[in-house]
């Protein structure tokens, strides 16, 4: 495979994104850490099975939003290789399901280990990283793609990453897991609002297209506020000590990045916001980690 076939498949599998992938499985695995219950094995095929569901699902979305006549040439955001004629259809969908297919074969270690929990959970977030914009009623196209984003890359992986270490359920990471999910959830916020007007003409109803720019702004506020609500409840209700507060170092950047949403209406920067966004909860992620490896 030639240079330029490789950064196009680089470009398609939208690295800016594969924080929500790293974020939660690294928060999920401390929390495992913080109690004894550690497995290098599990984490490893745990953080490998949430790129391939990341990236399969990037490549779902490319090959769907081309069916269905979302990407036009009015698209401000990332080229997506499929409408950009660098990738046939099919080769994408044979990409969408090569990825999927990996995860689940990955992911069947983590059944063995962790039994019919884990593979129930894993068919869903397989099943649903194709049905957000696949199938008969997509639900990035009808306002419930932050809900999915939220539950899968919050509630379930951050808590699943932590059972397939530890083989039973925590509360603490499903306290984690809402800040995790918040910021993750942010992502998908700045890609709504930055394609509001592309989304109406196309049909595809996101939150943004439902109920307008503002709202979309309050969410990507509230969502840094719930965030930032988890550490102190980390200290005050679960025991944990001052090392938990670490987040509020980058606490500026969250400011910084709400600020301009709010007064800046230039579509066109917030290709940039997404990916200070996606940095914003590395960041946040590695530092909530650190807390709790200092607990």
């Amino acid at each position: 495979m030639s240079d330029s076939k490789i950064k196009i498949w680089v470009e398609a599998s939208r690295p800016k994104t594969l924080a929500a992938a790293f974020v939660p499985v690294f928060v999920g695995a401390s929390l495992a850490y913080s109690d004894t219950m550690f497995r290098w094995d599990t984490t490893i095929v745990a953080l490998i099975c949430a790129f391939l569901i990341q990236i399969g699902t990037n490549f779902a979305n490319d090959y769907f939003d081309y069916i269905k006549g979302s990407d036009t040439d009015e698209r401000i955001g990332f080229r997506r290789a499929t409408a950009a004629g660098l990738v046939a259809p099919k080769t994408m969908l044979n990409a969408t399901i090569l990825s999927m297919g990996l995860a689940f074969l990955l992911g069947l270690y983590l059944v063995y280990i962790g039994g019919y929990t884990i593979l129930i959970i894993g068919l869903l977030s397989l099943l649903f990283g194709i049905l957000y914009t696949g199938g008969p009623y997509p639900l990035g196209y009808n306002g419930l793609g932050d809900v999915f984003v939220f539950l899968f890359f919050g509630l379930v992986a951050v808590m699943t990453t932590y059972y397939v270490n530890a083989l039973e359920w925590s509360v603490e990471s499903f306290w984690a897991s809402l800040a995790v999910g918040a910021l993750c959830t942010n992502i998908l916020v700045i890609n709504n609002l930055r394609d509001v007007e592309q989304d109406k003409k196309s049909g595809k109803k996101t939150l943004g297209v439902l109920l307008g720019d503002r709202a979309l702004k309050w969410e990507y506020t509230l969502m840094i506020l719930l965030a930032y609500a988890i550490t102190p409840h980390f200290y005050f209700k679960l025991d944990h000590n001052l090392w938990i507060f670490l987040p509020l170092l980058i606490a500026p950047m969250a400011i910084d990045e709400v600020y301009k949403i709010w007064t800046d209406d230039n579509k066109l920067v917030l290709n940039n916001t997404l990916e200070r966004t996606a940095r914003f909860m590395v960041l946040f992620g590695i530092l909530f980690s650190i807390g709790i490896l200092l607990n």
